[in-house]
């Protein structure tokens, strides 16, 4: 079956292709309109649909809406309950509701020749159970799921397993309980985005202490069965709310210190819990929640499974893979593991070389790539490294990074610099998978950046860059047979200067979405005081960006 997935209803809308079980293409929505998170999670956004992502996807796989066999909305209106009736204050939701209901409509008149009647709702919690159960790498029949984000249609929450393909759930957290809705609030009250910059409050953590935890498991505690209580919480009790212009002080590290320490703190016990009832060996994780890294290493780490795998794109885009997944495996298709997160848009060598003569800069093209900006590195250079299809997710996987040197301790400030983003924030660092071992203690392969580790004694003189204030750093293996473009230039980098890491950021700037297509990567680079853009296996060095000889130069080895 030729299956679309789509997010649409909350925020992070994107378009997924499964065909015959197999997942094709997956992209958000964000990438084409260049509009972070693609919108704001209000109910007067609800009716927007990803349509760019989706016209890519059918794109790419040559396909017209008449010859998609279904469509996987990933929400389920009949579901819902009112704002008021799940004690949420949220006046207009109601109208989201409406938007939910029509979407079959909606889709068929953004995608011409599809029927409406093909469209099918897919429970919200349950489209993120299928994206992380049906694609975990490995043997993952059977094994048990946890979801966890702000809200779907009437939970915040759902326990589940997979066995034999199909999903039995086994508990599941009524609003207004949540523990992503808690976490939202805590970053809104310290001055930051909400439903954006969670994860600069998990980074804040490590610059505090948890001394108002015990004050905060009044709030939010698990319950023993399987739930847990989490609203209410008087955060200005705790510390003054923080202007996003101000700076943040010692009460706001300890807050958010706090609020990190009892998520994981209830996170364990539900994970207890889950194991208790099926006694699986593997755990599968989806949902905002699961984006946060530190809770995630610490229930790999204290918990009860053997091995736990996140699904890269954990937030609401990764609904719309899950939802397609979803209905494969209804419709006796067999789902196969993801591939890898490199499912988004890619361009051939000529493609790309026609964008650089279009742009009119100079440009040249070296033996190896990989080996040029691996010299460049060494030289402390920052490059931008465009290669291959875009990542699905909010993680930069060695598709569209920004590059630096792990050795200077200055880069991470000149990282943050270019970025144009707060100093308190890491940057991570890429690792050939050999040779994590020696270097990092935590959960190993990570090939997605969904785990932090302890970075050993030895290394963290050599590589300060990538060493969070906590003595952490959020890693990315490298696997030579996955991604042996990335293994080539690591490889030779270790050459040039003894060590086996770069550090990888994401390739964008404050406040706008990670680079997609080659214009952006043009934008971005000609914007940013970044060294090298390597771009294929072309390279753009800004000391020569506008030479008059604009010809393609071979440069010897």
């Amino acid at each position: 079956m030729r299956i679309l997935g789509v997010n649409a209803l909350f925020h992070d809308p994107a378009a997924a292709l499964v065909i015959d079980g197999r997942v094709v293409d997956a992209a958000e929505e964000e990438r084409f309109s260049r509009r972070k998170h693609g919108k704001r999670p209000v109910p007067f956004s609800a009716w927007e649909l990803p349509e760019r992502a989706i016209a890519w996807c059918l794109s790419e796989a040559s396909l017209r809406p008449q010859d998609i066999d279904l469509v996987g909305y990933s929400y389920d209106p009949l579901l819902a309950r009112s704002a008021e009736e799940l004690g949420l204050e949220d006046p207009w939701d109601h109208l989201r509701q409406t938007y939910a209901r029509e979407a079959p409509a909606f889709l068929a008149e953004a995608l011409p020749g599809l029927d409406p009647q093909q469209v099918s709702f897919v429970p919200h919690h349950e489209a993120h159970a299928a994206s992380a159960a049906y694609a975990a790498d490995g043997d993952a029949d059977p094994c048990s799921v946890l979801v966890l984000d702000g809200r779907g249609e009437s939970t915040s929450h759902l326990a589940a397993r997979r066995t034999r393909g199909h999903l039995e759930p086994l508990a599941g957290q009524r609003l207004p309980h949540s523990l992503g809705l808690v976490y939202e609030e805590l970053t809104q009250h310290l001055g930051f985005l909400r439903s954006s910059d969670e994860y600069k409050v998990m980074a804040l953590a490590s610059y505090g202490t948890p001394r108002m935890a015990a004050e905060l498991r009044r709030h939010v505690y698990a319950t023993g069965d399987g739930g847990f209580h989490a609203a209410g919480v008087p955060w200005a009790q705790f510390a003054d709310p923080r202007r996003g212009d101000e700076a943040w002080n010692q009460q706001h590290a300890d807050l958010a210190a706090s609020a990190q320490k009892v998520l994981e703190e209830v996170l364990l016990d539900l994970v207890r819990w889950l194991h208790g009832r099926t006694h699986d060996r593997l755990l599968a994780m989806a949902g905002g929640v699961a984006l946060n890294c530190v809770a995630n290493s610490r229930i790999a780490r204290e918990g009860p499974f053997d091995r736990v795998w996140v699904q890269p794109a954990a937030g609401d885009a990764g609904t719309a893979l899950g939802s397609a997944l979803r209905i494969a495996a209804l419709g006796g298709d067999r789902p196969r593991p993801m591939p890898g997160a490199d499912l988004g848009r890619g361009w051939s060598d000529a493609e790309l070389e026609a964008w650089l003569k279009r742009a009119g800069v100079c440009y040249e093209r070296p033996p190896d790539i990989a080996a040029a900006v691996a010299d460049a590195l060494a030289d402390n250079a920052i490059v931008a490294w465009f290669q291959g299809r875009a990542e699905f997710g909010p993680r930069a996987l060695g598709h569209r990074s920004l590059l630096a040197h792990p050795g200077h301790a200055g880069n991470l400030e000149r990282l943050n610099d270019v970025k144009g983003r707060e100093q308190f924030r890491p940057v991570a660092p890429m690792v050939l998978a050999e040779r994590a071992a020696e270097m990092f203690d935590g959960p190993l392969p990570s090939p997605y950046m969904l785990f932090v580790h302890q970075v050993a004694e030895p290394w963290r003189e050599r590589i300060p860059a990538v060493v969070h204030v906590d003595g952490t750093a959020r890693i990315q293996t490298v696997d030579p047979e996955r991604e042996p473009l990335v293994a080539r230039m690591l490889a030779h980098f270790e050459r040039r200067t003894g060590l086996p890491v770069v550090v990888n950021t994401s390739l964008n700037t404050a406040g706008r979405p990670m680079v997609d297509d080659p214009r952006d990567a043009l934008e971005c680079f000609g914007s940013s005081p970044v060294d090298l853009l390597a771009i294929g296996p072309f390279a753009v060095r800004r000391s020569r960006l506008f030479d008059r000889d604009r010809s393609t130069r071979e440069v010897p080895p």
